[in-house]
């Protein structure tokens, strides 16, 4: 399986990550996967040192070490997963949401050359001044601080050298992975192992690219040019590129620093109200999130606003996915488990669903809330029960909806961190009525209206070409219908409708029969003769009925 792998290129990278995965007590998911015959074949062995005192360790702590281990791309995969609350149980997620990427910095003059390049210039050149010493590193990139000539504070994010060809050939082995998880474990076929890492990749390619992470953050910025309480930092793209970012410096208190917002004199209630809006407005108005609002990612400025920043891991969410999230959503805070479940069922897609059994799940989940002050609600702990139903039926939520539910429970985190009294599900209400009501406005409605209008007239255009087309084609012999399987049922139509038209005959006859009878303005004895005629009528039309049905029960 993994001869196509076996590369001078590649192979030393499958030795590192099978050491890796038997050290830490995953060796037959190695051998599963034909990483270890891949190996043989080449001649390498596998060291085992120290892989006892790894097994003392628990599951999911092992394969977050595992992770940590194996560098950029799987730390990042395990923060993927870390997003996948539909998918990992509770102890997965906690251990794999301690994931982090801090590494020590590379010294700058080993990222001079690079910067240069980037630059066209050597930066000191560029920026009146620069501070060599990294003001933070993780494994894809590192921060430092440079000063404009006329004062203003930026921040350079440099990527790393060479890491684009380290994560280029984990995402080959990722990729031929899941064919081999598609093709030998059937039982595994329902999480969509390919589409998990073309998603996966195309995240990751994405967040290598800090130009395109400086679109994106344009792009919310705009998003957000009416609403002074959220500010992205500005962009100078005289010297971003792919490998460079240079922003604004933020000058706030970090997210994580209650202190700190309590020494400011900051609203908390009124900071943790503020972050709901801002991530209420992305998600269900804009369609375009920020994936990852964790506390190092938002900044309080002294004026109560609020800074976010790193745009590398964006969601996108379609108008009519956010119809149903909204509906989703609000079917959870008004408590009308029905439309939960029919949300539910529509993502499931082609997978078998037992629909009873799932709506019977929903209500007793929802019950329990019934009855509760909307303050009382708590959102987060009403998805994490959805995603454990989820994993309970063998459903699997759409990638751009985990991390819709992932940034939603952060965002309740972060909210509760900074007001315990904090009512995230109050807080969502007036988003979902105002989504609810936009999908039924009458502007929508005509919008819609026009598209089915449009792809109507669309079809009836083209339907006589068409139709000319199959004919010139069944005329040069090159289409031959085969409808011998439909004789039978065409059969027991043809008899349906003969014993249909018989019963209708029977039912006339006797209602005219006795009209007959009762009118008025013919001589009785007529009357009663042509009445009696059609009572025998019907009859024998009855008996005939009769006979037909008895046959038809009998085929």
């Amino acid at each position: 399986m993994w001869e196509t792998l076996s590369t001078v290129r590649d192979l030393g990278r499958i030795q590192e990550i099978a050491t890796v995965l038997v050290r830490y007590g995953f060796g037959d998911v190695a051998r599963r996967i034909g990483m270890t015959g891949a190996l043989e074949k080449a001649g390498r062995l596998l060291r085992l040192e120290h892989a006892e005192e790894y097994l003392t360790m628990s599951t999911p702590e092992r394969l977050r070490r595992a992770l940590q281990e194996l560098g950029p791309t799987f730390i990042k995969l395990g923060q993927i997963l870390a997003t996948r609350v539909d998918l990992l149980g509770p102890e997965f997620l906690r251990e794999l949401g301690q994931l982090q990427n801090n590494v020590p910095a590379l010294d700058f003059e080993l990222i001079r050359a690079q910067v240069r390049e980037d630059l066209g210039a050597e930066p000191e050149a560029v920026f009146a001044r620069i501070d060599t010493t990294a003001l933070a590193a993780a494994s894809l990139a590192q921060t430092h601080r440079a000063w404009l000539a006329d004062g203003t504070a930026v921040i350079l994010k440099i990527r790393r050298p060479g890491i684009r060809e380290t994560i280029e050939a984990d995402l080959r082995l990722l990729a031929r992975l899941a064919e081999i998880v598609q093709a030998r474990a059937p039982e595994l076929r329902r999480y969509r192992p390919r589409e998990m890492v073309r998603q996966f990749t195309a995240s990751l390619r994405n967040e290598l690219d800090f130009a395109a992470e400086c679109h994106n953050a344009e792009r919310i910025a705009a998003n957000f040019a009416g609403h002074p309480e959220m500010v992205v930092p500005k962009v100078y793209w005289a010297w971003t590129s792919e490998r460079l970012n240079v922003q604004a410096f933020v000058e706030g208190i970090p997210g994580a620093d209650i202190a700190g917002v309590e020494a400011a004199g900051l609203d908390r209630r009124g900071l943790a109200q503020a972050g709901a809006d801002i991530v209420m407005k992305m998600v269900l108005e804009d369609g375009l999130f920020h994936a990852d609002p964790h506390p190092g990612n938002l900044f309080y400025l002294p004026d109560g606003r609020i800074a976010v920043i790193d745009f590398g891991m964006v969601g996108h969410v379609s108008a009519p996915r956010r119809a149903q999230i909204a509906r989703l959503l609000y079917g959870m805070v008004a408590q009308q488990p029905q439309d939960v479940a029919d949300i539910l069922i529509d993502w499931a897609g082609d997978a078998e669903v037992d629909e009873e059994r799932l709506q019977a799940d929903i209500d007793e989940m929802i019950d329990q809330y019934r009855g509760l002050p909307l303050k009382d609600l708590r959102m987060g702990r009403m998805l994490l029960g959805i995603s454990a139903l989820l994993r309970e039926h063998g459903l699997v939520l759409p990638g751009d909806l985990a991390l819709m539910v992932k940034a939603f429970l952060t965002l309740e985190g972060l909210g509760r961190l900074l007001d315990p009294e904090f009512d995230m599900a109050g807080q969502a209400r007036p988003f979902l009525e105002r989504a609810m009501l936009r999908r039924y406005a009458p502007r929508r409605l005509a919008r819609r209206g026009q598209r089915a209008l449009a792809g109507s007239l669309d079809l009836l255009e083209d339907l006589p070409r068409e139709l000319r087309r199959l004919l010139r084609r069944y005329g040069r012999g090159n289409i031959q219908l085969e409808v011998t399987s439909l004789r039978p049922f065409g059969n027991q139509f043809a008899h349906a409708v003969n014993r249909l038209t018989m019963g209708i005959i029977t039912a006339a006859l006797i209602v005219g029969s006795s009209i007959v009878i009762d009118s008025g303005g013919v001589p009785s004895r007529f009357r009663t003769a042509l009445g009696l005629a059609g009572f025998i009528g019907a009859g024998l039309c009855g008996v005939v009925l009769l006979v037909w049905t008895v046959r038809s029960g009998r085929r």
